[in-house]
């Protein structure tokens, strides 16, 4: 019988996988598949909602990258474009539309709608004209001075001209104290005036005799503006609200009414102007498209001047 010491020891070892049939191996390779799917879905949604446009642009890319390094730009679909990308709206079914021809269509909408605004705005004033002329002839106290008051449409609105007469004047001379007649006359005109939402520009005007100060001292020019003052004045104790007044001036002889003859009375006038929208948005911006001169000249050829008078 052999010896126990020289009997060979035998060591089994167990081969220890890890995990085993419950390991955690296939949560990596789930993870691996949840992703490569939500991928896929976010590539099938971008792919739907993506204009035609868009992706002929994307299809160039890959089929000629180096188009997109020498010609620069976000992607060929839109090289053309005046804004990378072209419009906003992904889910447009006609691809990229240039926003040159956005911006087109939307000026000319807007241009129209002026245009449609300006003509309805110019009714507005017609009918305003005709209820001022219907008011003056069904006023005994005004139908005397019909000759004195000029109603006409002009590039800034309505403008209405209270001018004087040889035998006649507004005020007193070389002041800008008011005759009673004519306080009536602007009362009058200060209550329809109020019926309108327009804003209201006054203006006075004198001949071209001067002062014996000259422009140095008291000259047209303050007469012109005091007029043009106490105009205003009046026309708000006729009950047109103060807040509709935006412009009140006095230019003085600049823009004379009767140009072949300066020392006329009929330069001796009050302009009130009911303002169209446009012209009112200029002067509250300081930049007015058309001047009291460029007004003035629309003057009706119809009209029979005022005879020849003294100064103020």
């Amino acid at each position: 019988m052999s010896d126990d010491s020289t009997r060979p020891i035998v060591i089994k070892r167990k081969k220890v996988v890890a995990g085993g049939g419950h390991g955690g191996a296939w949560k990596i390779a789930y993870a691996d598949f949840v992703t490569a799917m939500m991928a896929f879905f976010l590539l099938m949604w971008l792919l739907g909602s993506t204009a035609k446009g868009d992706l002929q642009g994307i299809a160039d890319f890959f089929q000629n990258p180096l188009k997109i390094a020498q010609q620069g730009g976000a992607g060929s679909g839109d090289a053309t474009s005046i804004l990378q990308g072209g419009g906003k709206d992904l889910t447009r079914q006609a691809g990229q539309v240039k926003q040159g021809d956005v911006d087109r269509k939307s000026t000319s909408f807007s241009k129209e709608a002026q245009a449609e605004f300006r003509r309805k705005e110019q009714e507005r004033l017609e009918v305003l004209k005709a209820e001022i002329e219907k008011m003056i002839e069904q006023t005994p106290q005004l139908a005397q001075f019909k000759k004195q008051m000029l109603l006409d449409i002009t590039t800034e609105g309505l403008r209405i001209q209270i001018v004087d007469e040889q035998n006649r004047p507004m005020f007193d001379s070389s002041s800008a104290d008011l005759k009673p007649y004519t306080r009536d006359i602007l009362r009058q005109i200060g209550k329809v005036l109020n019926g309108v939402n327009n804003r209201i520009s006054l203006a006075g005007h004198t001949d071209a005799a001067q002062f014996a100060g000259g422009e140095k001292g008291f000259s047209n020019w303050e007469l012109s503006a005091n007029r043009a003052n106490a105009s205003r004045r009046e026309l708000i104790a006729g009950g047109m609200d103060d807040s509709k007044v935006i412009r009140v001036v006095g230019l003085a002889q600049t823009v004379l009414f009767d140009k072949n003859d300066p020392l006329s009375s009929a330069n001796r006038r009050i302009s009130i102007v009911v303002l169209n929208k446009r012209t009112e948005m200029a002067i509250m911006q300081e930049e007015g498209p058309e001047s009291e001169v460029g007004a003035e000249d629309t003057v009706s050829d119809k009209l029979n001047l005022p005879a020849k008078g003294s100064a103020g």
